[in-house]
């Protein structure tokens, strides 16, 4: 004797329940899916598009009341900004910041900064740098 499939025929009574809680959840991942990356498209193009100045510490020299650091800046032709530059002493105390002003029409700027501190200074570290 044979059993009877307790299948129903396909295609005959619609679409089941799952199939279209399937479908739903499908459109919502790809409606969140499309808003996330048109957010990291927006902040991605605020965060390099606008930036008008960027630095990068080279080198740095401590010395007992002062550290040398060698700056290299990239702006934009005619932009005027600052960089932020900090020293740590070895317990980790900040021991210096100061912020160093860089103007004309110069696109890229190799500098070495002077940034006192309060006691002798093992790091320096570009904090950021910002257009006016």
């Amino acid at each position: 004797m044979s059993t009877a499939s307790t299948r129903l025929p396909e295609g005959r009574y619609g679409r089941s329940s799952d199939e279209r809680a399937d479908r739903k959840l499908k459109i919502a991942g790809a409606v969140l899916g499309a808003a996330l990356l048109a957010l990291v498209g927006y902040f991605a193009y605020h965060y390099v598009g606008q930036n008008k100045i960027s630095g990068e510490v080279i080198t740095f020299e401590p010395h007992k009341n002062s550290v040398s650091v060698h700056l290299e800046v990239r702006k934009d032709s005619g932009a005027s900004g600052y960089c932020t530059v900090r020293s740590q002493a070895e317990d980790g105390s900040e021991v210096g910041r100061a912020d160093f002003r860089f103007d004309g029409s110069t696109t890229r700027i190799d500098k070495v900064v002077t940034l006192r501190t309060t006691s002798p200074g093992t790091t320096a570290e570009l904090l950021g740098c910002h257009a006016d």
